[in-house]
């Protein structure tokens, strides 16, 4: 057991690395211009790579914080060679990603404090959040957890149907009802059977329109409120859906959502293929949520528990 689980690591490591491949180059590329012809961190220097942060999706507020970090370690060390900017920057990534809590862990197989744990998922259409669904019930149900899906989304035509093919691949239940049903009538039911049915997890998907829509935002906080009279505490987690190729574009859906909802985690899909994965960074900071979960790939396994010392490590070998 413990040699497959060597594996699995040393695989996903490998998966991640090929995921990055794109921001790696973009990342390093724009880094290796801003300290070109330089042999020491001057205020130029730090001028180029603000920009090359900036226009690596890092976002304005983090790249702010970075260069703040490092412009008060160039003061304290008095010299500081462009060789060494790397090393400060990784560090500076490293701190800033936040990490999970055991009271809402990562890790499929980890102990639950709650029983059923509930997780309610939202986010836009098109961002891979019933796909997300499918895959976290898959790696929990491969961990040895009862999984119940909750087809939430009663607006979008097909929305179930598609959870549906998602719950069947991963062997997973589904609580379903017909299209333009009361989603929170929906998350009450699934709950319900939940407790019946003795389930340690269950995902409840939701509608995914148009985040500046204030109609969705209600009805968010509507079915939060119906989970919560059916199981108390429930929903356990908040997974937000986010598609990392969009780019700053995830970070406003981001601030619609957590304006109204009380987002616990980030769920980060379609790192692979994009240069634009240097959103991870800027966006778990900017709003001090941990991001949980990156895809990777189109594979069931491609959906990661995202850890921070992999990322870092991906991203600057």
């Amino acid at each position: 057991m413990a040699l497959f689980g060597f594996g699995r690591k040393e695989k996903e490591q490998e998966r991640l690395q090929e995921g990055l491949e794109k921001t790696r180059s973009s990342f390093f590329g724009k880094i290796s211009r801003a300290v070109a012809g330089k042999d020491t961190v001057d205020d130029a220097v730090l001028d180029d790579l603000e920009e090359a942060l900036v226009t690596s999706d890092v976002g304005v507020k983090t790249t702010v914080e970075i260069i703040r970090h490092i412009e008060e370690r160039v003061a304290q060390d008095k010299y500081v060679s462009t060789s060494e900017l790397n090393g400060l920057i990784r560090e500076e990534i490293a701190d800033l990603l936040l990490g999970t809590t055991d009271e809402r862990p990562a890790d499929f197989d980890a102990p639950l404090p709650n029983k059923p744990h509930v997780i309610m998922v939202v986010g836009v259409n098109g961002v891979g959040k019933t796909t997300s669904i499918g895959k976290i019930a898959h790696r929990y149900k491969e961990a040895g957890k009862k999984v119940l899906l909750g087809a939430g989304d009663t607006f979008r035509a097909a929305a179930t149907e598609q959870l549906e093919i998602w719950s069947q691949r991963a062997g997973v239940e589904i609580i379903k009802q017909y299209q333009g049903a009361d989603p929170a009538a929906v998350a009450f039911d699934t709950l319900a059977a939940a407790k019946t049915r003795d389930a340690d997890v269950v995902l409840i998907d939701t509608a995914g329109r148009l985040h500046n829509q204030i109609g969705l935002m209600e009805e968010l906080a509507k079915v939060k409120r119906v989970m919560d009279r059916q199981v108390p505490g429930a929903p356990h987690e908040v997974l937000l859906v986010l598609d990392a190729s969009t780019g700053q574009n995830a970070i406003r859906q981001a601030e619609a959502f957590t304006e109204h909802v009380d987002v616990t985690g980030l769920v980060l899909t379609k790192l692979d293929g994009t240069a634009k994965g240097g959103i991870v960074i800027g966006i778990s900071n900017e709003f001090r949520i941990p991001v949980k979960y990156i895809g990777v790939g189109e594979g069931m396994a491609d959906l990661q528990v995202f850890d921070r010392a992999a990322f870092v490590h991906a991203l600057f070998d």
